[in-house]
């Protein structure tokens, strides 16, 4: 089932425009949504959750609006939010069969084999009596995953799920994903660039409360091909090739700085060509929402 989202707005007491018309088609698979913090991620999640409702638009999940039939969603929605906690002292299996109760399933029986099974698919089996105030970070998360799965959700959303993990966790956690992803509609919220460009079929990028562009990563890409040139410099020329150019981004190569910049013509100034990488694509539609 697509999720369709049309025209959506939301504006906050305090005067701040979090969503400013936002229109999506959401399909089945792995979706990334990216945006830098403040660009209205959360927001436009916590709406699809029914936590919060819209100024204006809709949002419609199989035929059905979700904001006038809020129970329909919830029942069929997995959510990890972007800040969630546990009862520290209970176990893995304990917590997750909570969540069960939650959700409707109240066969004894039925509950114990499945939540015996979402431990076995997020690798906690092993540590399911051991109490959650003793895991890491990655495995709240994964847990944090299994409880979004209980109730076999048709649409998951996970907020910033690999925000503070070591590297090993992130990808025991995006190949979690990936496997889930393979069933049901995921929407994955992010800033982390390298999140979506592993796991994600089509993307969307937020600035300011808006889609500044979306399809498949390959091609957006395609967008700025023939257009991203880099050259490694000296610290004292930075201010003028900043004033100069189109600056996408700057980082540390081998102790120097090393720019890259967009330019539809050859900028000269021994810049080389380079193919563009999402991480170029963000850069340049932030930098381009914020000149709006």
């Amino acid at each position: 089932m697509d999720l369709r989202i049309e025209q959506l707005t939301k504006t906050y007491p305090s005067g701040i425009r979090a969503l400013d018309g936002i229109t999506l088609t959401i399909p089945s698979g792995m979706f990334g949504l990216l945006g830098p913090n403040g660009a209205g991620k959360s927001t436009l999640m916590r709406t699809i959750a029914t936590l919060q409702d819209a100024d204006a638009g809709s949002i419609r999940f199989g035929g059905i609006d979700v904001l006038q039939d809020k129970e329909f969603m919830r029942r069929l929605l997995g959510y990890l939010p972007q800040e969630f906690g546990f009862y520290p002292s209970l176990s893995a299996e304990a917590t997750l069969d909570h969540f069960a109760v939650l959700k409707g399933v109240h066969d004894r029986r039925e509950r114990r084999e499945r939540v015996g099974a979402l431990l076995q698919q997020v690798n906690l089996y092993e540590v399911r009596r051991k109490a959650v105030g003793g895991f890491s970070g990655g495995m709240k998360q994964r847990l944090g995953i299994a409880v979004a799965l209980i109730g076999a959700p048709k649409l998951i959303i996970v907020d910033e799920p690999t925000a503070g993990l070591d590297p090993n966790e992130r990808h025991r956690f995006l190949n979690l994903l990936a496997e889930v992803g393979e069933n049901v509609t995921v929407i994955l919220s992010t800033h982390i660039v390298e999140d979506v460009r592993e796991l994600c079929e089509r993307m969307a990028i937020l600035a300011k409360g808006r889609v500044v562009t979306e399809g498949r990563p390959e091609d957006i890409l395609a967008q700025l091909a023939d257009r991203v040139w880099r050259k490694t410099t000296e610290k004292a020329a930075l201010p003028a090739l900043e004033a100069n150019y189109f600056l996408l981004s700057k980082r540390l190569y081998a102790g120097r700085p090393q720019v890259t910049i967009y330019s539809e013509m050859p900028p000269g100034e021994d810049f080389t060509p380079v193919e563009p990488d999402l991480e170029d694509v963000y850069f340049f539609h932030i930098a381009r929402a914020a000149q709006v």
